[in-house]
C-alpha cells in the first residue's frame, strides 16, 4: 500500500516555514538537503524537517497540504509545537524507521 506525507521544513534558526507533500520521504528530504531542486527552500536553506504526518491516500495528503499552507504562521508554529516542541530535526528519525521496515510509525512525531 502506497504511503503519503505531508512535511514542514526550517532553517537552523526556525524562523523560515515550508509546508509540502510527497510519497517519498526520505528521497524528498534527500533532495531537499542537497539543494537538487532549485527554489525556496535551496534559497533559504530550508532542510531540517520538524513535522510531518502520514496518509494513505494522495487526495487527502493534497487537501492536507493545502490546508497548511492556507494558514498563519502562528497556526503552524502550534501544530510543529503539539509534536515536536524541541523542533528537532527529523530527518534521522525517519531514517532510522526507514532502516527497520516503517516509516512514521511512531504516533508521538504525527497526527492521527
Amino acid at each position: 500500500m502506497k504511503h503519503y506525507y505531508i512535511y514542514i521544513l526550517t532553517n537552523k534558526n526556525n524562523n523560515v516555514l515550508y509546508t509540502g507533500v510527497t510519497n517519498d520521504l526520505l528521497r524528498r528530504m534527500y533532495e531537499h538537503r542537497s539543494k537538487l531542486i532549485e527554489g525556496f527552500t535551496k534559497k533559504y536553506n530550508v532542510n531540517k524537517l520538524v513535522y510531518f504526518e502520514e496518509f494513505r491516500d494522495i487526495n487527502e495528503a493534497i487537501a492536507a497540504e493545502k490546508k497548511i499552507k492556507g494558514w498563519l504562521r502562528n497556526k503552524k508554529i502550534t501544530l510543529v509545537d503539539s509534536k515536536n516542541p524541541e523542533w528537532k530535526d527529523l530527518f534521522l528519525v525517519i531514517q532510522d524507521y526507514a532502516v527497520t521496515g516503517g516509516l512514521g510509525r511512531d504516533s508521538s512525531l504525527r497526527s492521527e
